[in-house]
């Protein structure tokens, strides 16, 4: 198998720290130049299908995209830690909290960063009004998951999970523009200290 990758991006680092989790060393490793546009060749559309990283290609040639489901297919593979759940309720609330993680902070941090970062002007024609309109529904949601974070030691229970990850990844990312988490949800502070000091939040950066 193939992992296209790019360090630039956070979707591809919730594939490195999960794989990191798991000790998955076999499988080999293509960097992407995103800023290059080499995910946009037609080369890389021939077998990726869309413009987007990470990609996992298959020995036949078939490749996945979705950081998501390359992770449910790598827990298939390799399956511990167990990181998507043991039984069909675990699945379930893992996969409600990752689904609220992606909707509700993810893609509201990944848009602030797209908009306001002065060197990801190269990727998209920035709007500054997207910007804040975004950084302001991922302060909404932070509330929620402190929330959460004020019930159990991780977001789905008691151990990490997919959904720690791409909640992670994703406030990380949010650095580029200086973001921080209020200091006043300290369930949420606690939680990001403790995934930042794993091992694996190191993974590729």
């Amino acid at each position: 198998m193939k992992l296209y990758d790019s360090f630039r991006a956070p979707n591809p680092r919730r594939v490195r720290w999960l794989m990191a989790e798991k000790n998955i060393t076999d499988i080999e490793v293509v960097m992407v130049d995103v800023f290059k546009g080499e995910h946009k060749t037609p080369e890389y559309l021939a077998k990726c299908g869309l413009p987007n990283v990470p990609a996992l290609e298959f020995d036949d040639g078939t490749a996945i995209t979705e950081s998501v489901a390359i992770a449910r297919y790598l827990e298939t593979v390799y399956p511990e830690p167990n990181m998507l759940g043991k039984d069909a309720r675990e699945v379930a609330v893992i996969e409600m909290w990752t689904r609220r993680v992606e909707n509700l902070l993810g893609t509201p941090l990944m848009l602030s960063v797209r908009h306001t970062h002065p060197a990801l002007a190269a990727l998209d024609t920035q709007i500054p009004a997207i910007a804040e309109t975004n950084m302001a529904a991922a302060g909404r949601a932070m509330k929620v998951f402190d929330r959460q974070l004020a019930k159990t030691e991780f977001l789905a229970g008691d151990r990490v999970t997919m959904a720690d990850v791409v909640a992670a990844t994703s406030i990380d990312f949010a650095r580029m523009i200086k973001f921080t988490i209020p200091a006043e949800l300290t369930h949420l502070n606690r939680w990001y200290d403790a995934m930042m000091a794993r091992p694996a939040a190191k993974a590729g950066v």
